[in-house]
């Protein structure tokens, strides 16, 4: 049986696995589902009085979060929709994540191994990959999609709508309106793209001809006033095929906001 509190108040319709920890003063409403390991510190609220919530496994929630709370719309009429999250992620003080709204399909979705920082907001409607990073203070309006290994400084503020590719880099204190590709960085009010982001490249070990490669693309698509149809023609001749590229080029293809350049 979960461990819980006697100061906490647990929805009749809520399904906890037998090793979740409930600190003291957690409430949790509705239909919510909690999976084995998962930790919610104290005055954690889970849950809301129309939508679902589903937490996987190994999560850990620190004082003060909203998980799972209907979405900031002015349309919503209190919908069923969900917030799905994964296993492994860290959600700290005073955090906030909405369920979705059916302008989409009707799901909020957070990744694997995430970590998102105190005071943060997760939107309606967005999705998060797996291991990203919202430092302090990052708001996220909804449908943003952010990709996998993407890290967001502290108070930075994205706009509807809004992809951020993977292993994308947003500078602190930035604000972003348009699509960030990946494997960029990207700072400003509004953030452009301003170069490849290396770092981040060389620690997720994609090899160095890779790399290089991805930076001559990234350089053809930030320098030198090149149309679109003009960046996707030079990556095509000088930058050799790999996983990378093809994402890159993927993502540039498919943007509809238009790019940060």
């Amino acid at each position: 049986m979960a461990q819980v509190h006697s100061s906490s108040v647990i929805s009749k319709e809520a399904e906890l696995a037998d090793d979740v920890y409930v600190g003291p003063f957690c409430v949790i409403t509705g239909k919510v589902k909690i999976d084995s390991g998962t930790r919610l510190e104290s005055h954690v609220s889970v849950g809301n009085e129309f939508g679902k919530v589903t937490i996987g496994k190994n999560n850990r929630m620190s004082p003060g979060a909203v998980v799972g709370g209907p979405p900031q719309d002015l349309s919503y009429k209190g919908d069923p929709t969900e917030l799905v999250i994964g296993d492994n992620n860290e959600i700290r003080e005073c955090a906030t994540l909405n369920c979705g709204t059916f302008k989409e399909k009707g799901i909020t979705r957070i990744g694997n191994g995430n970590l998102i920082m105190a005071y943060s907001h997760v939107a309606h409607d967005c999705a998060l990959g797996d291991r990203v990073v919202l430092a302090n203070s990052c708001q996220l309006a909804g449908h943003v999609k952010i990709g996998d290994d993407v890290k967001i400084g502290g108070v930075v503020c994205v706009n509807q709508f809004v992809r951020l590719g993977e292993h994308a880099y947003i500078a602190g204190d930035s604000t972003v309106n348009k699509d960030v590709a990946p494997f960029t960085i990207a700072q400003g009010k509004y953030a452009v793209m301003r170069a490849a982001n290396q770092i981040g490249m060389e620690r997720a070990g994609i090899d160095k001809e890779e790399i290089d490669a991805v930076r001559r693309a990234v350089r053809f698509l930030t320098k030198g006033n090149l149309t679109l149809e003009e960046v996707l023609s030079k990556i095509e001749q000088e930058c050799p095929p790999s996983k990378s590229i093809a994402t890159f080029v993927d993502f540039i293809k498919t943007s509809e906001r238009g790019l940060a350049r």
